[in-house]
């Protein structure tokens, strides 16, 4: 009885993790696709010019607005 319910439970956590890492790529890259979109918005606006590549992209993704205001103000005053 306990052998089963202990087979049960390492099985269910195992397809979670399965799930888990099979997932992840897919929201990495849903991710930096939003954040070039966004960027191009943006850049499209003529206030601020932000070269689009996969690591901006993937930092406004992931962090939204913030992150833009924070990679246009690294961009553009400090580096």
């Amino acid at each position: 009885m306990i052998e089963t319910a202990v087979g049960l439970i390492a099985g269910v956590l195992v397809i979670a993790a399965l799930i888990f890492l099979i997932e992840l790529p897919f929201k990495i890259i849903w991710n930096s696709i939003v954040g070039g979109v966004i960027l191009w918005l943006v850049n499209l606006t003529g206030l601020i010019t932000i070269k689009i590549t996969f690591i901006h992209a993937l930092i406004v993704g992931v962090f939204g607005v913030p992150g833009l205001i924070l990679l246009a103000i690294y961009l553009n005053f400090i580096k």
